[in-house]
């Protein structure tokens, strides 16, 4: 894109019409950018609270109409942090479903986490096809405020295999619903089709000593064992991708609005590519 406003403001040094430069950035643009002189009011993106108060302190919590993914290792919490998350959803009498692509559910450990299992839709698969049609039939079918898939079992090799319009499917179909897509997997694969990011590491483990004076034999007490979480990547509020512009910002010379969009972008394209494009030109020449 950047090669192609380069191109663009280098043919547009000269006077020209408003309407001509008007027609010229939206060729550059067809099929890029819809519509790029149509002002879009930003739209809000709703959010829901994980359940642990430091992951929403971090996040803000989860985003509706979005894919979130959780990756990280065997131990470093993915777990517990989705039992959270239904235990949070469904005490707000939301429908949740839960794709366990290994049949590795427990539900007594989230019941007692919390998880009201009579509004929690379970499907249990035994490999990775399975649990990708029974995500799709969730996604179509609609009406659940959390759908969480589970391929943290799931080999990382096979998991690389997706395609990435799978990802892409899936976050165009939740888009403009209020369901929260959950999907946890031993490493990042959704990657930029991801409305939010979460990397989760265990540390090291804190232990207690039981022993009262030397002359005893210590022994050694698990307290409880630290879990980092990381924000890899957070989508910004959708938004318009001109600024607005009053009469005030105008051009003396009449310039239009869409004249002076044009002149943005060409100061925002980097003087590396500007370079590469003259010297283009002047090989041509």
């Amino acid at each position: 894109m950047e090669t192609a406003v380069a191109t663009f403001w280098a043919r547009t040094m000269g006077m020209k019409s408003a309407a001509a430069l008007r027609l010229e950035v939206e060729s550059a643009l067809a099929g890029r950018v819809v519509a790029p002189f149509q002002f879009r009011e930003r739209r809000l993106v709703e959010t829901a609270p994980t359940g642990v108060a430091e992951v929403d302190a971090l996040t803000g919590g989860l985003p509706r109409g979005g894919l979130t993914e959780i990756f990280g290792p065997v131990g470093a919490g993915k777990t517990s942090l989705l039992m959270a998350a239904l235990a949070e959803r469904t005490a707000a009498a939301e429908a949740c479903a839960l794709v366990d692509a290994r049949d590795a559910f427990d539900p007594e450990a989230a019941g007692a986490a919390g998880v009201r299992l009579e509004r929690l839709l379970w499907v249990r698969c035994r490999e990775i096809s399975q649990a990708m049609r029974a995500t799709d039939l969730l996604i179509q079918g609609g009406g659940f405020g959390l759908i969480a898939v589970d391929l943290s079992d799931i080999a990382p090799r096979v998991l690389r295999h997706v395609p990435l319009n799978v990802w892409f499917r899936w976050r165009r179909a939740v888009e403009e619903t209020q369901t929260i897509l959950l999907v946890m997997e031993p490493e990042a694969n959704a990657k930029t089709c991801a409305s939010l990011v979460l990397r989760m590491e265990h540390e090291s483990a804190l232990w207690t000593s039981t022993a009262g004076n030397s002359r005893q034999t210590e022994a050694r007490l698990l307290a409880g064992r630290g879990i980092r979480v990381e924000r890899v990547r957070a989508r910004r509020q959708e938004g318009t991708l001109m600024r607005r512009m009053d009469g005030g910002e105008m051009e003396e010379d009449g310039t239009s609005f869409e004249a002076k969009v044009v002149r943005l972008c060409g100061e925002e394209v980097n003087a590396e590519t500007q370079r590469a494009q003259r010297k283009k030109r002047a090989g041509k020449e």
